[in-house]
């Protein structure tokens, strides 16, 4: 767990890919700090063997964030099972074939859309609405530096990123003033699954822009999201916060 201390007693937690990587330990995190904690990710085997590595009651959510229904379904469940939705982190994600652009295909792309971009935003309309309803709720959706500077042979991934700092802000603007806020984190890249499936090349550029010269931890990044997700964020939304080892500048 890390150093800093929360407490989310009684706060009811939605994350959506939980099974590996950022997702799952943002569960651990939470539900160390007392949060009820439900887990979404698209395979049901998986999301078994990260509760059983948690060792913590959570509830399962086996569903496609690219199927709107779906998610909807999810977050019914979870308020069903815990009687309110106060926390969604947004962290599924696919980074998707390092390629040029020309070898860039339709489904390519619209693969990695439909995950990173479209799924995030039926999570926070599926959401948004009891949130809005009791008052409360805290979004965090997980970004990349991707969606600001533009990663050479990522065209995909980084619109879809740039997309999700997009819709932060616009959807943080749309509920200004309901209790709920809506913010983002733009990690430089962190040590997941997900990265370590990159090319040796994209990986070796993207640590040649970081001037820590390292990945970021994925409790790193849970510790930015947990203070996110937190009572002590009361004034900040539509915003983007960086964890890129001093990559980013704006």
């Amino acid at each position: 767990m890390s150093e800093l201390s929360y407490d989310f007693s009684g706060r009811v937690a939605l994350i959506t890919g939980a099974a590996s990587g950022v997702g799952l330990a943002t569960a651990r995190l939470l539900l160390e700090a007392g949060a009820n904690v439900a887990l979404l990710d698209l395979d049901q085997q998986q999301l078994e063997a990260a509760k059983a590595e948690l060792g913590s009651e959570a509830l399962l959510c086996a569903a496609d964030v690219t199927q709107s229904a779906s998610v909807a379904a999810a977050v019914a469940a979870t308020e069903s099972a815990y009687g309110r939705l106060d926390i969604l982190v947004n962290s599924a994600g696919i980074a998707g074939a390092s390629l040029p652009t020309l070898d860039v295909t339709d489904a390519e792309w619209e693969r990695v859309l439909a995950i990173n971009s479209t799924g995030t935003f039926y999570c926070m309309r599926a959401a948004l609405r009891g949130m809005i309803d009791r008052g409360y709720g805290r979004i965090v959706n997980v970004a990349s530096v991707a969606g600001k500077e533009g990663n050479p042979m990522a065209a995909a991934y980084s619109a879809s990123k740039a997309a999700v700092i997009g819709m932060t802000k616009s959807v943080g603007k749309d509920v200004a003033g309901t209790g709920v806020l809506v913010n983002c984190i733009t990690p430089a890249p962190i040590d997941t699954p997900m990265v370590r499936g990159l090319s040796k090349e994209h990986v070796e550029y993207m640590l040649s822009r970081v001037p820590m010269g390292r990945l970021a931890s994925v409790e790193e990044a849970a510790t930015l999201i947990a203070y996110l997700a937190s009572d002590g964020m009361t004034f900040s939304t539509g915003a983007a916060f960086d964890l890129s080892g001093g990559r980013l500048t704006y």
